[in-house]
């Protein structure tokens, strides 16, 4: 475990300063609203449901709006089921895309997505073709002052916490960071950096690259700029690729 691993390449979910603020707010309140369909609006018994608050909280989605998204999911408030749908595409090069979005409405989601890869060197893959490239993980990513001290002992010891609770890989970067694991203990991960006082930025399921593409650095201008007019799409709540800088 390390700095340069292969998680390197992982991308860092978007916030504020990158996406509008309401982009940012219907995403976590779908997202929310989902999963309190799924496993009810207890936090208590729906580690998902707390996760998803605590992701919000942490890009300031209003209380009002979580409540909110909350009784939508639970039926307290009436209003069209959202709905998870996951894309696989190719864009420029042929990179892999991975394209989650959240929808209330499949067919706009649909062509919207479609309508944009066309027009950007992209195009929809059949299914499989693209998803056996990406394993579902957990990630979290977290703050904490005591990483800025740097200190080589602090590190150890965190790296030995980390093992123990599932962790699989990690890697620290300017007072921030990142650790996947098995898609079944990010939860066990997350509560023990709380535990320790780390700011949690955001923590879940995401979807990594097992085998990447290698391209230049003008292809991967484009890559990046495919993905960024994909999540300008209020549906799209994450894209992933597995295009890295060669």
């Amino acid at each position: 475990m390390s700095g340069h691993s292969k998680w390197a390449n992982i991308r860092v979910k978007k916030t504020a300063q990158d996406a509008k603020r309401g982009k940012v707010f219907t995403r976590h309140a779908r997202l929310i609203e989902i999963v309190a369909r799924t496993g009810g609006g207890d936090v208590t018994s729906n580690a998902a449901l707390r996760s998803a608050i605590d992701n919000a909280k942490s890009e300031s989605v209003p209380n009002a709006n979580i409540e909110r998204a909350i009784k939508k999911g639970t039926g307290e408030l009436k209003g069209e089921a959202m709905q998870e749908v996951v894309y696989e595409a190719y864009g420029p090069a042929g990179a892999a895309f991975i394209i989650e979005c959240l929808t209330d409405n499949k067919n706009r989601t649909l062509g919207n997505v479609k309508n944009t890869l066309a027009k950007n060197g992209g195009r929809f893959a059949e299914n499989g073709s693209v998803m056996w490239m990406f394993q579902r993980a957990g990630v979290i990513a977290a703050r904490s002052e005591k990483l800025e001290v740097k200190s080589e002992k602090f590190l150890e010891e965190l790296e030995l916490e980390l093992i123990d609770k599932g962790a699989e890989d990690f890697e620290v970067i300017d007072g921030r960071i990142q650790v996947v694991t098995d898609s079944a203990k990010w939860t066990g991960v997350r509560d023990f950096l709380t535990s320790q006082n780390f700011e949690i930025e955001s923590a879940g399921l995401q979807f990594i690259a097992k085998q990447t593409a290698p391209v230049d650095a003008a292809t991967f201008d484009k890559v990046h700029a495919l993905m960024n007019l994909l999540e300008e799409d209020d549906d799209v709540s994450e894209v992933h690729t597995n295009a890295v800088v060669a």
